[in-house]
């Protein structure tokens, strides 16, 4: 008679396989046993007024009305948030008719402001006093609507 073609460490690793597949049933029935919340109600989150994350729904007597239409959603355009033109006093520092171009210093801050030719509602020359308002462009502060005093 022959012997066995089944070794000691086959029937131990064989042991071993069977016994992970129990233990996974087993992990699997203790889920499905437990099962959590799947309604809507479980899955819902809050925020409250200062941004907070909830798990219930806030008080009543603080909810605010918003329109939709009052959000805002993204970077307000450029023209939208651009400096409003206001009224200066200055003296014309330099300015160069040839190139159509000089600068303003302003009373007060001393800051120089640019001046194009095109912007100007009177001649003026060097040392002038004049009215203007400021716009931003990308290059910095403009001069517009330059009046002589």
């Amino acid at each position: 008679m022959g012997r066995s073609q089944e070794s000691f460490s086959k029937r131990e690793k064989e042991k071993k396989k069977q016994k992970k597949k129990q233990e996974k049933m087993q992990r699997k029935e203790e889920r499905q046993a437990e099962e959590t919340d799947s309604s809507l109600e479980g899955m819902l989150a809050y925020v409250d007024e200062y941004g907070n994350i909830l798990d219930s729904p806030p008080d009543e007597e603080k909810k605010e009305e918003i329109n939709a239409e009052d959000i805002v959603v993204g970077v307000p355009k450029k023209g939208e948030y651009d400096m409003e033109p206001e009224l200066r006093q200055g003296k014309i520092e330099y300015f160069n008719d040839a190139k159509g171009f000089g600068f303003i210093r302003e009373d007060g801050t001393n800051e120089k402001i640019f001046v194009h030719v095109t912007e100007l509602q009177d001649e003026v020359s060097e040392n002038d006093k004049v009215t203007y308002d400021v716009v931003r462009n990308p290059k910095g502060l403009n001069a517009v609507k330059v009046k002589k005093l």
